[in-house]
């Protein structure tokens, strides 16, 4: 046999099934290599997942050695370009596809169709005539409503066609992205989220504005062109051409094809054990979502069929399917000329369709799903903390549009909010209301991704017919087990969701369904660990003292100037307000230049005695935050390095120099003993203290992995992610949403003494 897709959900379940109780199969599986590990590591790895536990220890270890030297051969390789494949076999069964509904469309074309292509013309050049079992998906038959017939589907779609301008989509795309009229839209929009960070931050947030744009044009390329056809989305329309290119390649030249297509895959009803799951699968996003409490209301049909099928039923098809490569059995199946159906007796060559559903012959209408649902999370409830538990809501159905209506405003409302939080104060307060805002829009998000990507499957209207597999299962061998059978009317939906489903997925989630606070004041109690090859850096303005560059000249002149000289001083500084503000909020190194220049004229000894007076030096201490100096101390006695860095010019922060090892700032040009009021260096912000910083690293030997960072504002967020432990101290709204979502230490220091330290989840 040749199975693909062995390391998916389904495909899984089939090996394991052969592995088990096919002793004397041998299975060539087609496996590529990823990050690094070969397709035989990936395979050693793949048979010690719990799908394979029961074999494992049923037969020990030395069976499993021999099945992999003896019954299991590996191609490594893609579906893309295949190599050689064995010109033995007997059964080829292809499950490898796409495991997502919305990937872009150039994507689902070379996975669905182009892998299928690849395959059979790999098989029509190994010579051989195996039977092959194309796995595809019940939900091929599109937006339709009434029966969906075991036949082949009778459009007459160009898939060649579709499949090149599918190919050629992402060429176009890319073009139109690289547009200047584009390409200038993601640089103002780097700009006003990154323009305090740096050049080179803008520039990446623009080209990840210009891949994010991409990846979302060829999303909707493929969900508009696949509604256009008739298709709910793009991997249906592929999964569709898939088949149709497997019966022009293979069936149509006289080799054996048969088609199984699942409905709505879930976790096991008995076999390999009651509830195996491999991740999530299509329907357990919204029943998640539902017991976190994210689907207040629903848009489904509450009389629409969510047609789900356990995946050994499927498993069960498939093997019956394999072994039965002519006729589904004996037992005629009335199947008509009208439906395009194939005769039951059909010749070798002629392709075969089965589907694996439930929606026909014991159908579960969404109603029932959401009284199972509220009947489920009711008595079993997901943690919020460790106190409360996610009370789930009662829906109403009220239809798509209203739903989709309501999440429009929550969207609008939510972004509105953060808008004013980002314009207020930073402090504790506002920080958690925007860390709220925050876990807002994932939540409205994926609300609205759910009812995008679900919206024709909650709402269908389409029945699949199932008459040839119940005829399959009819001819199953008396007293055959029941772990081989699969007939859907024995399944009982309210105990299979009750007792297996739900507990499964739920058992999946549990540990992970508490979201930690954000933003919560946790006492810092941890000691520092004693190293001598790491550094604390230390940002001076708003960070170690509660005041800027415009405070320190005030108090500079304040303690060197007459008093007759503050009207026009302060005058002047009105004036200049607004052109300071303007270059503070674009750029920090642009303010920085442009304030200074207020020194220009001044005697550098006036200045250099104006920090040394005892007035001048004591409003610096004054102002200095006790909650910093104890953590300078902290990391002074546990052998760090400390480091002040500033963007503005040493000599106004020489009061502190005796509390770092070291003070990094910028100098001011003079001529003559006079200031010029310009920088004899660019200043060392944003991404310019980021390159000291690697580049002090390397010289120093210093591991900044383990060091540490202290920053206030947005521009210090560059420098700030090279340390293995940052924290924003009082930061402004920007970097307090980074933190946030980077989930950084958040301190507040304040002037009236140490405080709780929050902790952004890192301690």
């Amino acid at each position: 046999m040749l199975l693909t897709g062995g390391t998916g959900f389904v495909g899984q379940a089939i090996l394991e099934r052969l592995l088990s109780t096919h002793p004397d199969t041998t299975i060539t599986l087609l496996i590529r290599p990823k990050a690094g590990t070969p397709a035989l590591g990936r395979l050693r790895h793949l048979l010690k997942k719990p799908v394979f536990a029961t074999w494992r220890d049923r037969v020990g270890p030395a069976e499993v050695e021999r099945a992999l030297t003896e019954r299991l051969r590996v191609v490594e390789s893609g579906l893309g370009s295949l190599p050689a494949l064995p010109s033995d076999l007997d059964v080829v069964i292809h499950s490898a596809s796409t495991v997502s509904f919305d990937p872009p469309i150039d994507q689902a074309f070379d996975t669905n169709v182009g892998g299928a292509v690849g395959l059979y013309e790999a098989l029509q050049r190994a010579g051989g005539d195996p039977h092959v079992v194309h796995v595809s998906t019940a939900y091929v038959g599109g937006i339709r409503k009434g029966v969906f017939p075991e036949a082949a589907l009778t459009h007459d779609v160009d898939w060649r066609a579709e499949y090149a301008a599918a190919r050629d989509a992402r060429a176009r795309v890319e073009a139109a992205s690289r547009q200047p009229e584009t390409l200038r839209r993601f640089l103002a929009e780097g700009r006003a989220g990154h323009g305090k960070t740096g050049p080179q931050a803008v520039s990446t947030a623009a080209e990840e504005a210009r891949v994010a744009w991409v990846a979302a044009r060829l999303v909707d390329y493929g969900r508009t062109r696949a509604e256009t056809l008739g298709w709910t989305d793009v991997y249906t329309l592929t999964k569709a051409f898939a088949e149709r290119a497997a019966e022009e390649l293979w069936a149509a030249e006289g080799h054996r094809l048969s088609v199984v297509r699942p409905a709505i895959v879930e976790s096991a009803l008995r076999h390999p054990f009651p509830g195996w799951i491999d991740g999530f699968k299509v329907a357990d996003p919204l029943i998640m979502s539902y017991a976190r409490g994210l689907l207040p209301e629903f848009p489904g049909v509450p009389d629409s069929v969510l047609d789900v099928v356990p995946v050994d039923y499927v498993v069960n098809v498939i093997l019956a399917v394999a072994a039965n490569p002519t006729r589904a059995s004996s037992a005629p199946v009335d199947d008509t000329a009208e439906s395009g159906s194939t005769p039951a007796d059909a010749a070798p060559g002629d392709a075969q369709y089965f589907h694996v559903a439930s929606g026909n012959s014991n159908p579960f209408p969404i109603l029932r799903m959401f009284e199972n649902l509220n009947t489920f999370f009711t008595a079993n409830p997901l943690p919020r903390d460790e106190h409360t538990s996610i009370p789930v809501p009662t829906w109403n159905f009220p239809g798509v549009r209203k739903v989709e209506g309501a999440i429009r405003m929550k969207q609008r409302t939510n972004d509105w909010r953060e808008k004013v939080l980002t314009r207020l104060p930073s402090n504790a307060r506002t920080r958690t209301a925007l860390s709220d805002v925050q876990t807002r829009r994932a939540d409205l998000e994926s609300l609205q991704s759910l009812t995008d990507l679900y919206r024709h499957y909650v709402q269908s209207e389409i029945i699949f017919d199932d008459r040839r597999t119940r005829a399959l299962h009819d001819g199953l061998p008396e007293g055959a087990p029941a772990s081989i059978g699969f007939d859907v009317t024995d399944i009982d939906w309210e105990d299979y969701f009750q007792t297996v489903h739900f507990p499964s997925i739920t058992a999946m989630t549990r540990a992970f369904s508490v979201r930690p606070a954000a933003a919560g004041a946790v006492l810092d109690t941890k000691a520092l660990p004693r190293r001598d090859d790491v550094v604390a850096v230390f940002d001076l303005e708003g960070t170690v003292l509660d005041s800027n560059i415009v405070e320190q000249y005030l108090w500079v002149r304040s303690n060197g100037f007459r008093k007759a000289a503050w009207p026009g001083e302060v005058a002047s500084l009105l004036t200049g307000l607004p052109a300071y503000l303007r270059a503070e909020g674009r750029d920090r190194g642009e303010f920085i230049r442009s304030f200074l220049r207020r020194y220009s004229g001044m005697p550098v000894a006036r200045l250099q005695n104006v920090v040394s007076s005892s007035g001048y030096g004591e409003t610096v201490r004054r102002h200095t935050l006790p909650d910093a100096l104890a953590r300078i101390a902290e990391h002074r006695a546990a052998g760090h390095r400390t480091v002040l860095v500033t963007g503005s010019i040493g000599t106004l922060a020489a009061p502190l120099a005796d509390l770092f090892d070291e003070v990094v700032a910028s100098t001011m040009h003079q001529r003559d003993g006079v200031y010029t009021g310009y920088l004899a260096q660019p200043p060392l912000v944003d991404e310019a203290r980021a390159a000291w910083l690697e580049q002090y690293a390397r010289e120093r030997g210093v591991d900044l992995a383990g060091s540490y960072g202290y920053g206030d504002s947005h521009a210090d967020l560059v420098w700030l992610e090279l340390l293995g432990n940052p924290s924003a101290v009082n930061p402004d709204a920007n970097l307090a949403r980074e933190a946030l979502r980077r989930r950084w230490s958040i301190r507040d220091w304040t002037r009236g003494g140490i405080t709780a330290k929050g902790d952004g989840g890192r301690a």
